[in-house]
């Protein structure tokens, strides 16, 4: 009996196993379904879907598909959002951003909101879809895709963004760099490198992918229904001046079926904060998704109020890379500047080997060679943090500066300072360290118009 028992209850088990379920994620009234489909290109992505628990495949509700922002944190990042929406009735749609023609350095709008659009078509083809009743979500970057997908098909009934840009990708990143840093009490120099200089490099060296995009023409020829929110706290899409150009565009191309919707105490994503708008807490308000449920389910409401922002810092003028700040002059510079400080020290190791006459060697000299090469490394690393963090880490602050940078323009001034005494030393003395400290002055005159460039030397 017991062996009868045992192969029974193996049997059931093996039966079990066999049967398709679908995987649940969170609370017993919503149901997540892992799903794939083919996007641009014959890319596989992969998502969830999200869809109420009662009536579960009985009745047909609306649909969104969600398009994530900038950069590729995966389908995990919307989910709390994802699962609002199913709560509320509508059946969401959620994926993994594609990898493949996809990164930070390559971007490509037109192949999103083809990856948008297959998914469009995926929910549609659900049975518990209203499929005349299906749109696109879209957070910050996502929204430059979303209305090129709504113009490319008219599957797309409605679109709901949340933090839509209405500058380009450029102005939009130098404003929140001016924005951040300002929160952490960063004053001087630093805020005009990141907004001008390190904007404009990052374009001139093809590194900043979509910065010229203008996506008001897009939404000039949207004609469904549009609900565009903004957190009033919003710290990063230049909300006030967003929020008018988007509807400005959306008017001049004779939509009237839109609302402008501003949420009092959230962030860009329409987060509760605990900083003023400036931190990434993943706690949603209690009420989120009420507002869009209802506009979803019937568009033509009007119980959404329109809103506005009050002053907001003005966006800043970018300008096209001058002819300096391409990518291969600002590389030459970097070379020929760690070149010309290394000179000094390699040609004296040299001499050492061959054993040549002793060289007495000036003390501002080995400074200079040290400090120079020092400076110029140091100063492209820490911008480079703060380029990978959006300027959002800066480190301790005093005197209106975050210490590291404040260290280097103290380092520049040195290096200024110990490249005028080589200079003099050089010009005072004939000897065979000559062809040796030229080279290292030249790098220190080098090194002072790259040094102002980057701001070092100003206040």
């Amino acid at each position: 009996m017991r062996k009868i028992a045992i192969a029974v209850l193996v049997a059931l088990s093996a039966a079990l196993a066999a049967v398709p379920t679908p995987a649940f994620a969170g609370p017993a009234d919503v149901v997540a379904t892992e799903v794939e489909f083919t996007g641009a290109g014959g890319v596989v992505l992969h998502g969830t879907v999200l869809a109420p628990a009662q009536d579960a495949g009985k009745t047909r509700r609306p649909g969104i598909v969600m398009l994530e922002g900038a950069g590729n944190r995966g389908r995990e990042y919307l989910m709390p959002e994802a699962r609002a929406y199913a709560r509320h009735g509508i059946v969401t749609l959620v994926y993994d951003k594609r990898t493949v023609g996809y990164s930070m350095l390559h971007r490509d709008y037109g192949l999103l909101a083809d990856d948008a659009l297959a998914g469009l078509r995926h929910l549609r083809s659900r049975s518990d879809v209203d499929p005349g009743r299906t749109g696109l979500w879209a957070l910050s970057e996502g929204a430059f895709v979303a209305p090129i997908a709504a113009n490319r098909s008219a599957d797309v009934a409605f679109l709901v963004t949340v933090g839509a840009v209405g500058v380009t990708p450029a102005v939009q990143t130098a404003w929140a760099y001016g924005t951040y840093l300002e929160h952490a009490g960063v004053n001087g120099s630093l805020p005009g490198t990141m907004r001008g200089t390190t904007v404009r490099t990052a374009i001139g060296a093809g590194i900043f992918a979509e910065a010229d995009f203008d996506p008001l023409p897009h939404w000039e020829r949207v004609r469904q229904p549009v609900l565009a929110q903004w957190g009033r706290l919003d710290r990063d899409a230049v909300p006030g001046q967003s929020s008018q150009l988007i509807r400005q565009a959306l008017e001049r191309g004779g939509n009237t079926r839109h609302t402008i919707r501003i949420v009092d105490a959230t962030n860009h994503n329409l987060h509760r904060t605990a900083d003023d708008g400036f931190d990434r807490l993943p706690d949603l308000p209690a009420d989120y998704g009420d507002a869009e449920a209802r506009w979803i389910v019937d568009p033509r409401q009007e119980s959404l109020p329109s809103g506005d922002f009050g002053p907001e810092p003005a966006a800043p003028a970018i300008g096209a890379p001058a002819w300096y700040e391409g990518g291969a002059v600002q590389l030459v510079a970097f070379l020929a500047l760690l070149l010309a400080f290394a000179a000094y020290p390699v040609a004296a190791a040299v001499h050492r080997i061959r054993r040549g006459p002793r060289v007495q060697a000036l003390r501002s000299a080995r400074w200079l060679a040290v400090l120079g090469p020092a400076t110029v490394a140091g100063t492209l690393l820490y911008l480079l943090v703060l380029l990978a963090t959006a300027a959002k880490v800066t480190g301790p602050v005093v005197l209106g500066r975050p210490v590291v940078w404040l260290g280097l323009q103290l380092l520049a001034c040195v290096t200024v300072i110990a490249t005028l005494t080589v200079a003099w030393g050089l010009f005072q003395h004939r000897s065979a360290d000559r062809i040796r400290l030229s080279l290292l002055t030249a790098g220190g005159l080098l090194f002072v118009p790259w040094a102002v460039h980057w701001g070092l030397l100003l206040p």
